[in-house]
């Protein structure tokens, strides 16, 4: 079991502005020879999960000494670090000082627009699921695209984005026996989450969709689409509208700050 170095509380949360105080307990974890993570808890949850985002932005803007890598996770940020030129104590003692800091405004995020073509070949599930939640698949979908989506986390495979905030009429146990391929761009859910694929991979979430865009590009400066933090709204197009799209290899998706 590892040595857990603090315990504390922030004191602010994104209810603040409601009058409220919602203290979220963190602990700083020992989890490699150059890394710790911090951890929230066992939640999912939108404003822990903006404490994470949080506290990552903190570190970058700070320039924390010896910080190498931030991985922010659901509920946990990892924070690998170099050793040579830093002590962990050293490191811990100043994530916590950051931590302890009062919440600022948010820093802007990107609010993504992303075409998917619903049902069909591209949504082999949205039938089923709109069956077993006994409304129709245009309801589905068009609760599918009401929404206002936060990436949660980037993870599983490059760029495979996992996204809060889904319609909880939507929230669907994943699948008994997962599918051993499935196609890029696959607009899915599991649970409570939806999820944008980016390379083919096994899943167990149901589909109800696909979209044209790559969230994984090797090849472009930028190869991750999404960062954690970001949110993504959902339009629905056509067969024809999705194929004219997906032949353009170098179509990026809209998108503003927020």
């Amino acid at each position: 079991m590892p040595k857990v170095f603090h315990i504390k509380s922030v004191l602010k949360s994104t209810k603040q502005e409601k009058g409220e105080v919602n203290e979220i307990p963190w602990r700083i974890l020992p989890i490699a020879d150059q890394a710790v993570t911090v951890d929230f808890g066992d939640v999912i949850d939108e404003v822990i999960n903006a404490r994470v985002t949080a506290l990552a932005s903190r570190v970058r803007q700070g320039a924390v000494a010896g910080v190498t890598s931030l991985v922010p996770t659901y509920r946990a940020l990892t924070v690998g670090y170099d050793s040579t030129k830093t002590q962990q104590s050293a490191l811990v003692a100043t994530l916590n000082v950051l931590l302890s800091q009062p919440d600022g405004e948010a820093d802007p995020v990107k609010i993504w627009t992303i075409p998917v073509n619903y049902g069909g070949a591209q949504g082999v599930d949205l039938e089923w699921l709109a069956q077993t939640h006994r409304v129709s698949p245009q309801e589905v979908v068009e609760r599918h695209v009401a929404g206002s989506y936060r990436v949660y986390m980037i993870g599983f495979m490059p760029g495979f984005a996992y996204l809060g905030g889904l319609d909880p009429l939507l929230h669907t146990s994943r699948r008994e026996s997962p599918r051993l391929k499935v196609p890029a761009g696959s607009i899915s859910i599991g649970g409570m989450q939806t999820a944008v694929g980016s390379v083919e991979a096994p899943s167990g979430w149901h589909l109800i969709g696909r979209t044209p865009v790559r969230s994984f590009a090797p090849e472009r400066a930028e190869p991750f689409l999404f960062s954690a933090g970001d949110r993504i709204c959902f339009t629905a197009i056509g067969v024809e509208e999705y194929t004219h799209l997906q032949a353009k290899t170098d179509y990026l998706p809209e998108w503003t700050w927020q």
